[in-house]
């Protein structure tokens, strides 16, 4: 077995399906000590005892709902009783939500999964991420955020909402973050790319209704690239040692891609930075 990431602590976000399961059980394979992430203790347990069984080297899980601001604080506490070095984390959970659905901080559900979650656990991770430098952070986004724009009066949908508009706007959110927090690690040894991962054919977005579903599903399987496919990105930044100390970039099939132009604007990453301060109710300055 090609062991590349032997003694790494590896944490994958939403590892229970699709290329998060997929970029879980080959960091594995590889050698890493990998912690999955998911909010179903069951499916956690299951995909955690097929990927050692597979490969032999031990993983281990967190059950936690990353779409609140209890379940991301849990998943890093959880952690950090366990390990004092994380290597890479790959944040990978996310959802798309055609109705605006309120949780139980009172966010919208989008923001909250896709972006609040990135943002929030990263930076509690921080110190052990510094810790064990050179470290990496991988965020996987979309190429839907082309096209969006972030509307600081109406970040979280109270305007108007639409599911393909919120879900582009917490994907240009995923990138604004990567690059600003990439600015302020220079010279710490933790770089920070995004990724797009193509349109994989897994069960995302199959929790919008009926007719949804269908075209969905149909859709994912006639156009859709498979999920060992989608995850390779994911894997390319977490292990390749091509990538050693690039940061800042935005990634599409292992190769480093031009993001939106709305992406690169310094002043809206910034005001994002602080809009998700706020809501988390932290202080971070890395």
């Amino acid at each position: 077995m090609d062991t590349p990431m032997k003694g790494k602590i590896v944490i994958v976000t939403g590892a229970t399906n699709g290329i998060g399961l997929v970029t879980a059980r080959e960091l594995a394979c590889m050698g890493a000590q990998v912690t999955i992430v998911s909010r179903n203790a069951e499916k956690c347990a299951a995909v955690a005892e097929a990927i050692i069984i597979g490969t032999g080297n031990p993983v281990e899980f967190i059950a936690a709902d990353l779409s609140t601001l209890a379940g991301v604080l849990k998943t890093a506490a959880n952690f950090k009783q366990r390990h004092t070095r994380l290597h890479v984390l790959v944040n990978n959970a996310g959802g798309f939500f055609n109705k605006r659905i309120i949780t139980s901080d009172g966010f919208e559900l989008t923001f909250a999964l896709n972006h609040l979650n990135y943002f929030l656990l990263t930076n509690l991770l921080l110190d052990v991420l510094k810790a064990s430098a050179p470290a990496r952070v991988v965020n996987v986004a979309s190429g839907m955020h082309r096209g969006a724009r972030l509307d600081f009066d109406s970040l979280q949908g109270e305007k108007r909402y639409a599911g393909f508009r919120a879900y582009g706007q917490s994907k240009l959110a995923n990138i604004l973050f990567t690059y600003e927090l990439a600015r302020r690690l220079e010279k710490t040894g933790v770089t920070i790319n995004a990724l797009h991962p193509g349109y994989v054919d897994t069960g995302f977005a199959l929790n919008n209704g009926f007719f949804f579903r269908v075209f969905a599903k149909l859709s994912a399987r006639l156009f859709g690239r498979k999920p060992a496919k989608g995850a390779q990105t994911s894997i390319y930044l977490a292990a390749s040692p091509d990538v050693e100390g690039v940061t800042g970039k935005y990634f599409a099939d292992c190769k480093p891609v031009n993001s939106s132009p709305e992406s690169y604007d310094k002043a809206a990453a910034e005001k994002l930075w602080q809009a998700s301060l706020e809501l988390t109710g932290q202080e971070f300055n890395p």
